[in-house]
């Protein structure tokens, strides 16, 4: 971030491919990655623009994030794409406020017991969501996700997240950039537009919708750019 406050290299990072290629598709991108992830450039909003699909899932996603803080000295990272939505709320692209990690914990005889990513799973339960930049002049309706290493394709599941973490939105990204980010020190953000209801027709709805929600993302990150 720069004297006056505004960030000037920005990492974006999705788990889909079409997710990414939403974003500005008309700009043209530079190959700045060399060997490893696949890495483009673009310059948008007087801002220097790397973006990474590094595939889905936490693993990828937080390596994605180092990538970004170690070898181009990001200031700022976004997560853009898709979610399931798994509660009554109200709109279709949102800002993420919170995020949590869906599968991390003790797996005990009453269920899993959730606990912050990176602490000592035993115990009382010690569970502390990341928390986002904080964002103004953006109508964009406010939300908590949780991030899991599984596609939500089931009612039972998407109601015990709901009840156990106080979320609106499943991922298989955002947790995880947000834990990367926070151990070194970098602000982020998630925008995330939905495509099914983490339920037995989320599988077909996510291939029906991926491109229509991936825009109404990357739409939304293109307007924050200019605020930012």
């Amino acid at each position: 971030m720069n004297a006056t406050g505004t960030y000037q290299r920005i990492g974006m990072i999705s788990g889909v491919e079409k997710e990414l290629a939403a974003f500005l598709p008309d700009v043209p991108r530079l190959s700045v990655g060399g060997r490893g992830l696949p890495v483009g450039q673009l310059s948008y909003a007087g801002k220097e623009i790397f973006l990474i699909c590094a595939g889905i899932g936490k693993v990828a996603a937080a390596t994605a994030t180092a990538l970004l803080h170690a070898r181009f000295d990001v200031d700022l990272v976004i997560v853009i794409g898709t979610a399931g939505k798994i509660a009554e709320i109200d709109g279709h692209v949102f800002n993420i406020v919170q995020a949590m990690q869906g599968d991390y914990g003790a797996q005990r005889e009453d269920g899993l017991a959730h606990y912050t990513p990176g602490s000592l799973p035993i115990g009382p339960h010690d569970l502390q969501a990341f928390s986002a930049m904080s964002l103004t002049g953006t109508k964009l309706p406010e939300a908590r996700i949780a991030t899991s290493d599984i596609f939500v394709e089931c009612n039972v599941h998407a109601s015990k997240l709901r009840t156990a973490l106080d979320v609106a939105l499943v991922d298989m990204e955002t947790a995880a950039v947000a834990q990367a980010a926070s151990l070194v020190g970098l602000p982020w953000l998630a925008i995330k537009a939905t495509t099914d209801g983490a339920d037995g027709d989320s599988a077909d709805a996510f291939v029906l919708n991926l491109e229509a929600a991936a825009r109404a993302s990357a739409s939304a990150v293109e307007e924050i750019l200019l605020r930012i």
